[in-house]
């Protein structure tokens, strides 16, 4: 499959989501639920929403209990720890007060978790989906997992740094902007040339530390790795294999490595350092990029002693190295899809129904969704004035609609399993560690991927 082909599919969601977010503002929200109108809270009924995102943990338990405040409705807001999600929904699932609202990762957590999943075809939330394409489907044409927002993810970059280094008198390369760092060699020398001048520069490294402490590994076994997998993809013409050859393993460990080299963390204490280290360094200027997506704005925004300012905030794709990268835009996709316990009680489905309608339509929701989770709204309640408009989301949007560049789909939601990812993540920190050789990171990766796809079927 072409790079053009893979572009229909990435631009042709995601541009499409966008557009008809702007089209379909203000759409009809009265849409009566499978059980009831869903208009108002009953009180009958308890809600359990095991939320995904640690990174919204504070923000989403605060909603909750407004919520409760104004209806009377228990909420209880559990959030899985960072790389344990599967891990607590197997072991919360099978409570007397299972969760009401969980979610799934793409058709790997569909198949895992299909016999648990209501179909929403017919709910509000099926109306006012703008592209059913995202939505996780069925072999039976229904819809069992929402998804709730779409993201983007690539290096996030302080441009105060990236202009003071320019305009050095120092500097060894040539290069005048951030327009002309296009692909891998570029980016590379002007890394190592920043690296050189890093005291000039007042940084204590290029990159933020690349986290690898248990649970804080998925920017790298799975949003890095998401971009060898998707040109091996592209290159064999498919969209999901049982076995992979890891063909881009030296394009993946040539990006990794640049990390490594030119962070502010020496490469054998990042065993130590999480995500919030990172998004931290980034905010107090000891850093000039990281690697993360448009989620991670708030956590820079609300960073105490915060030196850079939102309009210094940009991104830039991640390149690896593979021909016609220059043409690359962002990775975007969604991977987080909402859905219902069809186990539940029938008074606790309504009051999930319930909560969910408020979360989407009322003032205090929307204002949520937007500005504290930083949400690309894939609903049509959202008017055109209220979506995002923080820095990173706004160029994940750009991105969208830039059709002088194909975006990286998000394929990781192929990936076999958890256990895959973690199997990764470690030996990655061997890597980091200087305990493992490449060629044991890559074998690793071979066979973790062939026996967990094994394992799933």
């Amino acid at each position: 499959m072409s790079k053009k082909n893979w572009k229909k599919i990435a631009l042709g969601v995601t541009s499409a989501l966008i557009a008809s977010v702007l089209i379909a503002c203000g759409g009809d929200t009265d849409t009566d639920t499978p059980t009831g109108d869903g208009d108002a809270a009953t009180g009958e009924g308890t809600v359990y929403y095991l939320n995904f995102k640690p990174e919204i943990a504070d923000q989403i338990e605060d909603l909750a209990e407004q919520y409760t405040e104004e209806t009377g409705v228990e909420v209880k807001m559990t959030t899985a720890a960072s790389g344990t999600y599967e891990q607590t929904l197997r072991a919360e699932i099978t409570k007397s007060a299972p969760p009401t609202i969980f979610f799934i990762n793409g058709p790997i957590g569909y198949n895992n978790w299909k016999d648990y999943t209501l179909d929403l075809k017919d709910t509000f939330l099926g109306d006012w989906l703008t592209d059913p394409d995202l939505a996780q489907m069925g072999e039976d044409g229904g819809l069992y997992g929402m998804p709730i927002t779409v993201e983007g993810y690539g290096l996030i970059y302080n441009n105060a740094i990236m202009d003071e280094y320019f305009s050095s008198d120092n500097k060894s390369t040539s290069y005048t902007n951030m327009d002309e760092i296009n692909n891998l060699d570029v980016l590379t020398e002007v890394v190592e040339d920043m690296t050189a001048l890093k005291d000039e520069l007042g940084i204590d490294g290029v990159f933020s530390s690349t986290s690898l402490s248990s649970g804080e590994q998925w920017r790298f076994q799975t949003h890095l790795a998401n971009l060898p997998v998707y040109y091996e993809y592209e290159e064999k013409g498919v969209e999901s294999l049982d076995e992979i050859d890891f063909t881009f393993s030296e394009n993946y460990k040539n990006i990794f490595d640049l990390y490594l080299n030119n962070s502010t963390t020496a490469p054998g204490l990042l065993g130590s350092k999480t995500t919030t280290d990172s998004m931290t360094e980034l905010a107090l200027g000891q850093s000039v990029m990281v690697q993360n997506g448009n989620w991670g704005w708030g956590q820079i925004a609300d960073t105490e002693g915060n030196v850079v300012n939102e309009e210094d905030i940009r991104f830039l794709p991640i390149y690896i190295g593979v021909d016609g990268e220059e043409d690359q835009g962002l990775a975007i996709g969604t991977e987080n899809f909402l859905s219902i316990n069809s186990q539940a009680a029938e008074e606790d489905i309504q009051a999930s129904l319930d909560f969910l309608k408020w979360m989407y339509t009322s003032d205090v929701g929307k204002d949520y969704v937007i500005n504290e989770f930083g949400f690309i709204p894939t609903f049509n309640t959202f008017e055109e004035d209220e979506l995002p408009s923080d820095p990173l989301a706004q160029s994940v949007i750009a991105s969208m609609n830039d059709e002088s560049k194909y975006s990286v789909p998000w394929m990781f939601t192929t990936f076999p399993s958890e256990q895959f990812k973690n199997d990764f993540g470690d030996q990655l920190l061997l890597y980091a560690q200087d305990q493992a050789d490449w060629e044991q990171v890559e074998q690793t990766v071979i066979d973790s991927w062939a026996r967990e796809a094994q394992m799933s079927q």
